[in-house]
């Protein structure tokens, strides 16, 4: 039965409770009405999935619906549409990734017309090109990647790279530089040199993370195809993108990891300056991940998550000598890059990235708020109890981590120690279905919502009973 149905609302109510409602029939009619409410939210903003539906198994945002969600102007004008065909259509089609991904990361605002964007991308192109030979002016012995010699083709790739004057041209830019454009050109690489020249950039600082830098771009998966033969002087491309972020975003600098998510962008959009726009705008918003509180808080929520979801087998990892969940921080850091085929990974990352389904998203906070008001108004004024608590830091990439855990919940009851966890993940790379993980990821977060729900009705029906005047005024003479 559904949440809203005279016997859903009921369900997973105790003898006691039930008793209760029979008691109190006012009670009983609120608890209907609350229901009632509770399944419209429910529906509207979470439904539960079809077998085999819902964020997998389609052909992705497709290449004739996509144009359709511009008005004349070229304003992406149904945004929401947008990030939920995304979700509930499994990712983009390839044939449009690239323009897609540059509204879905923000390089592109969705209110930006079409003639907006071309002035954009030029001032994109001016700003990221001034960003990168500034660093290079001032640190001209780091411009070549430091590689171990043993390493003959990226040795090679590097000294190539340099030579062909790598740190000026870009790679993949497709911008208007003709002549009638020269004179705002020149505002442009004003505006450009203005920006660059007030942000200070600690030379010692920058020396340190590029030294970590050199170390780990050799280690991003150069098994792609894109990093094959002479796409290997790819890796330079993406060394430049990651020194340039470094060198103007002291506050975050360079982390690992950070390598393969820029590789990710740049094997997509297969340019230099759309790569570092997107992943930029993506860091901004993931960079406390980054940090150390950071990955601590996140693991925190998932065993929270998990407890809430199996309390067997969050007790069992829990446990001493288990470490907890540390062993998911590569999943959520990377968004399950390597947990998945390579195309599947994408996909998923365009999944979680569309944020359709979150407890915080815009459509869940109108529905919210919507039925709030719904229920004022039913009571005459009267305030009604809030909805049910969630969790809005439970964000739908921790239910994705959670379906994992619990597709293999078997495997992991088996593991007894920390090392069996590591070889346990280890086993995992490129081995899970997602269409599999993705009906399960959303049935946990529908069941979430759910359990939520009813907690709520219990609450609702567990409240003392009110005494009436004349039954107190009888107490107190035998008293």
């Amino acid at each position: 039965p559904s949440p809203g149905s005279p016997e859903g609302w009921r369900r997973g109510l105790g003898p006691e409770e039930r008793e209760t409602l029979e008691e109190r029939p006012g009670l009983r009619e609120r608890a209907q009405t609350v229901a009632a409410g509770e399944g419209r939210w429910l529906r509207g903003c979470m439904e539960p999935p079809d077998p085999g539906g819902g964020g997998g198994g389609g052909p992705g945002l497709s290449a004739d619906t996509f144009p359709l969600l511009f008005d004349s102007d070229g304003r992406l004008v149904r945004e929401s549409q947008f990030r939920k065909l995304i979700f509930k259509e499994g990712g983009v089609d390839p044939s449009i990734r690239k323009d897609v991904w540059k509204f879905l990361f923000g390089m592109y605002p969705c209110t930006s017309t079409t003639r907006e964007r071309k002035a954009l991308a030029l001032e994109l192109y001016v700003r990221y090109k001034m960003m990168k030979c500034r660093w290079q002016a001032l640190m001209p012995s780091s411009r070549r990647m430091r590689v171990d010699e043993t390493d003959t083709e990226l040795h090679e790739a590097a000294f190539a790279y340099q030579q062909t004057g790598g740190a000026c041209n870009l790679k993949g830019q497709e911008v208007d530089l003709s002549e009638e454009k020269s004179e705002q050109m020149t505002f442009i690489e004003l505006q450009a040199k203005v920006y660059v020249d007030r942000q200070r950039i600690n030379v010692h600082e920058l020396h340190e993370a590029i030294r970590i830098i050199d170390k780990d771009v050799p280690r991003t998966e150069r098994v792609l195809d894109y990093y094959q033969n002479e796409g290997v002087i790819n890796l330079m491309v993406l060394r430049d993108i990651l020194i340039t972020f470094a060198a103007f975003h002291p506050d975050v600098s360079y982390a690992q990891g950070m390598n393969d998510l820029v590789s990710r962008f740049l094997e997509v959009l297969d340019s230099e300056v759309d790569a570092y726009w997107c992943s930029t705008f993506y860091f901004e918003k993931m960079s406390f991940d980054f940090k150390e509180e950071g990955l601590i808080r996140k693991i925190r929520l998932e065993e929270e998550l998990l407890k809430e979801l199996d309390s067997q087998l969050h007790s069992h990892l829990l446990r001493d000598g288990m470490n907890g969940l540390t062993f998911c921080h590569r999943w959520l850091l990377l968004g399950f890059q390597r947990e998945f085929e390579h195309s599947d990974a994408i996909r998923l990352f365009e999944i979680l990235s569309s944020h359709h389904l979150e407890l915080n998203s815009p459509e869940a906070e109108s529905a919210r708020h919507s039925e709030r008001m719904t229920h004022f108004q039913r009571e005459e004024g009267k305030i009604r109890p809030e909805l049910p608590s969630t969790n809005n830091d439970y964000t739908f990439e921790l239910f994705i981590c959670a379906a994992i855990l619990l597709e293999k919940k078997e495997l992991l009851l088996k593991c007894s120690d920390e090392v069996e966890l590591i070889q346990f993940t280890n086993g995992l790379q490129g081995a899970l279905n997602l269409d599999r993980v993705l009906e399960r990821a959303e049935q946990a977060f529908f069941n979430y919502c759910n359990k939520s729900v009813m907690d709520c009705f219990k609450k609702l029906c567990t409240e003392p009973k009110k005494k009436g005047f004349f039954s107190f005024k009888l107490m107190d003479l035998f008293s």
